[in-house]
């Protein structure tokens, strides 16, 4: 996939001609005596090529970015050899949903190496996610590219930063004008190399659109061939519910003519807890019915959210945080806001399941019951605290992990075949660098939810193919050299709820795009990351 966010459509022909070119000729590389020559030989690891196809023990051989041998035994010589006997070697994993910005964005370049991902085996990350994706696709991804990422980047245009821009914060629908400056600017992100289109229909704004909404502006992704990402509007019991919610998304890919992808799904809370079964029958239904829908999934029982997603109803935040202040501060709206706060609560699980983990703050690493016996007032008064000192200072401190779920809903999601792997990766939450050790210690070696090969499967080519990722995913020669390499004894998270930022171990090797990103758990400071946009799709301009 091309590099460039702004080249025009005539230039992905050239690039591939180019590229089939350079790879003829890496492959065919050979010395005087004509024996062939590669960059790198992976040798004698056990091989899982990213498919549903059996491993096999043999050697992987790269030149320049990409793969030119998979098979028993590479016919050449090598600059590098890396010995993986007793390893498995697979496809660099694509984490299908994270919240990589604080890295991948940060003014600091060894920030940008982006060690989270790269040193739990994490080559790829999708990026505007929950609506948050920036219709201004191609200039994002050419300032990305300039700074220097660790890992490649896969960017959705998000329905939050399109509404935001036209809309504002308000809980209003758009008039006939309005909805066409959104369907326009989901229509230049798409053309501009987006993978598609998502939204967060339980966060404020987006939570103000009515379906019918949602459903014009997702066709201007359907049109150009993407697929519909959704935070659900409700994973839980707050408005329609986990089962209505389930319904409205499938109801919008119907409607719009397009793939429907669930980010992060779950029955969240003691409300819903138990209805994964009823989750999937929905959505085994649809694709009976012929509707791609798939889904993604971490494997935590701690969701990652703020006090202020998870506990204020969502009326109060119409207008953002300088309207919540003045309702907050009117005697009759707060007891009416408190009163709603308390029937929250009481769905997530109690004060005693909110662990407070923004990082620097006087709360980190507390539960909101723990912070409240501190203050000496009630949960519900420290929530708010802790809420209006954020508003009051434009935002921060209020990130939460949310112990809502039930582990036999995670292991039945887990278990089917149209699951893929995601960290939702997000401060605070060790999932932003342990999802994929933990799943693979937790749910494969310990628990034996799953085998080593549906694991792999679900962290590298079926993400490749839900997202239309090309030449990536995958062990085949002629793909772009994203190649792990992790010891099965010792591949294990390090990080926890306590302590959520200690990079995992065990990865002997990673390789982005051909490049050495990660040797013997240590990142080695490369950045060879790319901004992967699709090429433009037809009707573009």
């Amino acid at each position: 996939m091309p590099s460039s966010p702004t080249a025009p459509r005539k230039s992905h022909v050239l690039f591939r001609l180019l590229a089939a070119s350079s790879l003829l000729a890496a492959g065919a590389c050979a010395t005087t005596s004509g024996q062939q020559h590669y960059d790198v030989v992976i040798h004698g690891g056990t091989i899982y090529d990213g498919s549903d196809a059996k491993p096999f023990v043999g050697d992987v051989a790269l030149t320049g970015d990409r793969i030119v041998y998979v098979g028993p035994s590479a016919p050449g010589a090598a600059s590098r050899t890396i010995e993986a006997q007793g390893m498995i070697v697979t496809p660099g994993f694509i984490d299908a949903h994270t919240h990589a910005d604080v890295f991948i964005r940060s003014p600091d370049p060894a920030q940008r190496v982006n060690a989270a991902w790269l040193d739990q085996g994490a080559s790829t990350v999708v990026i505007g996610v929950d609506g948050g994706g920036t219709p201004d696709v191609a200039d994002d991804a050419r300032k990305l590219q300039a700074s220097g990422i660790g890992t490649n980047a896969v960017p959705f245009v998000g329905f939050g930063a399109v509404r935001e821009r036209v809309l504002g914060d308000d809980a209003r629908a758009p008039d006939a004008a309005e909805l066409d400056k959104m369907k326009a600017l989901v229509a230049k992100g798409m053309c501009e190399g987006a993978v598609g289109f998502s939204t967060g229909l339980f966060y404020a704004p987006q939570s103000f659109a009515k379906t019918e909404e949602v459903v014009a502006v997702a066709r201007e992704a359907a049109k150009r061939g993407g697929i519909y990402d959704t935070h659900q509007r409700d994973e839980s019991s707050y408005t329609i519910g986990l089962l209505g919610s389930v319904d409205e998304a499938i109801r919008i890919g119907r409607e719009a003519g397009m793939p429907v992808h669930f980010a992060h799904i779950k029955a969240l809370g003691v409300d819903v807890q138990g209805e994964a079964g009823d989750v999937i029958a929905r959505i085994n239904k649809a694709r009976a019915q012929g509707i791609d829908v798939t889904a993604d999934q971490y494997p935590w029982l701690a969701s990652g959210s703020s006090l202020d997603a998870s506990l204020l109803p969502r009326w109060s935040v119409d207008g953002g945080d300088k309207a919540l202040l003045a309702r907050l501060d009117d005697p009759a709206t707060n007891a009416r806001i408190r009163k709603e706060m308390i029937e929250n609560m009481r769905r997530r699980g109690g004060p005693s399941s909110l662990l407070l983990t923004a990082q620097g703050y006087p709360w980190t690493g507390k539960t909101l019951a723990q912070i409240a016996g501190d203050w000496n007032i009630d949960p519900i008064e420290a929530a708010l605290r802790i809420i209006r000192q954020s508003a009051e200072k434009g935002g921060g401190g209020t990130d939460v992990a949310s112990f809502n779920m039930a582990e036999p809903d995670v292991e039945q999601f887990m278990k089917q075949p149209w699951i893929v792997t995601s960290s939702d990766g997000s401060n605070g939450h060790p999932r932003m660098f342990a999802t994929y050790p933990e799943k693979y210690v937790k749910y494969v070696k310990e628990r034996k939810v799953i085998d080593l090969g549906t694991f792999v499967r679900q962290s590298t080519g079926r993400v490749a193919d839900i997202y239309k990722i090309d030449h990536r995913g995958y062990l085949k020669p002629g793909y772009f050299a994203d190649v792990l390499v992790f010891d099965p004894d010792h591949f294990a998270p390090r990080a926890d709820y306590v302590h959520p930022r200690e990079l995992s171990v065990g990865v002997k090797a990673l390789f982005v795009n051909g490049t050495l990103a990660v040797e013997n758990s240590q990142t080695t400071g490369a950045r060879p990351g790319r901004v992967l946009l699709r090429p433009a799709p037809a009707g573009c301009p």
